[in-house]
């Protein structure tokens, strides 16, 4: 797996980290090629970001070899080991210390800009990197958060050698790494674009707001949350349907969407319930609740962006845009992925008009059965596309990226002309 740059490889990483969401989290960006990774993790989980400044202390004969790192607020942090094989006297260490802490309050300073460092003690932290090599530096970052008092350390880097990351299970709770490999070459070598990242990029992206920022979609008495992302000259723009409201949040969905953005194509990722809706499981699977909020959130985006407008949907999501799709004749496409078609109404399937894309796992063998039975009710021009090696998340490496090129070519295929029945809102 290679990554197209560090916001790539952020949003694949956010992945791997869904089981976080809901958790007191905070996720650190390692200065300064783990910042842009760590803000797209912090965006995909809804937590806040903050940087994270170490500085190694190493052995002045040899400074590649640390004996211990330096951390915001006074934490120093010394290796038993390596100081027991080459003894410093305590002069030493100061000195070393003193120069590292003068260069790591004057990035602190920089990155800041006097805001205050977000509270770790007690939290889960997540520390972030673009990589691993030899581990030194992010072995010195957990020891230092461990002595800020994080609760519990989950290390997640893109790509680090299998060893490394062995190794640094002894200093984090949990170390997730996308690519493990015996032999890495160099980090950069795993990355399309790796510019190096400058300190004005990291204030920046310590301070921006979200690229997007949440909006809300009226639709009958609620008001739904929703990010909408329109592209200069973009044709036609894709609604999101899933069955909670992890739609505007999840990283599955925000990853097809960014492919999706790439094509020229719009994007909302809509959640159909409120908060206080999905407290109640029997809401996911109103089915006909789904799709009457689908169908305004679509009259709703033509008016705003004067596109046609096309549905992907995941979970009940699927149903309720086929649902949706029954009742307004003028969505131009439908993409399902690992959804539950069959949740639909079977008169509401045979009148669905929009070329419709099922995408299911090999390895979601119920799943795939219920898609199966689904398509065979469906009159409109369809597809159903296993992928290989898959299962109901597809966090397997590539598929996701499997799926969101399907959708991509699925759209812009079949966008290009307007669908049966363009013209009318609603079947007569």
């Amino acid at each position: 797996m290679r990554f197209v740059n560090r916001e790539e490889a952020g949003r694949l990483l956010a992945l791997r980290l869904e089981h976080l969401r809901g958790q007191d989290v905070v996720v650190l960006g390692l200065a300064r090629g783990g910042v842009p990774v760590a803000r797209e993790v912090a965006d995909a989980l809804g937590v806040p970001l903050d940087v994270l400044v170490v500085r190694k202390l190493g052995v002045p004969w040899q400074p590649e070899l640390g004996f211990g790192a330096v951390g915001e607020r006074g934490v120093l942090v010394l290796n038993d080991a390596v100081l027991e094989e080459i003894p410093l006297s305590a002069a030493r260490r100061r000195s070393v210390a003193e120069i590292e802490r003068a260069e790591l309050d004057r990035r602190v300073r920089s990155y800041r800009r006097g805001r205050a460092p977000v509270p770790m003690a007690g939290r889960t932290v997540v520390v972030v990197d673009d990589g691993l090599a030899t581990g030194g530096t992010a072995e010195a970052a957990c020891r230092v958060v461990r002595g800020l008092g994080a609760a519990r350390i989950v290390l997640a880097v893109p790509v680090g050698p299998t060893w490394t990351v062995a190794r640094l299970r002894e200093v984090a709770d949990e170390v997730i790494c996308l690519q493990p490999l015996d032999r890495l070459g160099s980090v950069g070598a795993w990355y399309d674009d790796f510019t190096q990242v400058g300190d004005a990029e990291v204030t920046a992206l310590l301070g921006a707001p979200p690229a997007h920022p949440d909006i809300e979609v009226p639709v009958g008495s609620v008001r739904l949350a929703a990010r909408l992302v329109v592209p200069d000259s973009a044709r036609a723009v894709v609604a999101f349907a899933h069955g909670s409201g992890s739609g505007r949040h999840s990283p599955r969905n925000r990853h097809v969407a960014d492919v999706l953005n790439r094509a020229g194509l719009g994007t909302l990722l809509l959640d159909l319930l409120t908060e206080r809706e999905e407290e109640d499981r029997h809401h996911v699977f109103d089915i006909p609740l789904l799709a009457g909020r689908l169908r305004a959130a679509a009259s709703w985006l033509r008016h705003e962006t004067a596109l046609p407008v096309a549905f992907f949907g995941a979970s009940t999501g699927a149903a309720a845009a086929l649902e949706a799709a029954a009742d307004d004749f003028g969505i131009g496409a439908i993409v399902s992925r690992g959804g539950r078609p069959d949740l639909a109404h079977p008169l509401a399937l045979a009148r669905v008009r929009a070329p419709t894309l099922l995408i299911v796992g090999s390895r979601d063998a119920q799943v795939l059965s219920l898609n199966r039975l689904a398509a065979d009710r469906l009159h409109c021009a369809h597809r159903l596309v296993v992928v290989r090696g898959a299962g109901h998340l597809f966090e397997e490496p590539g598929a996701l990226d499997t799926v969101a090129a399907l959708a991509r070519d699925w759209f812009t295929d079949h966008l290009a002309r307007p669908p049966a029945d363009a013209t009318q809102g609603r079947p007569v």
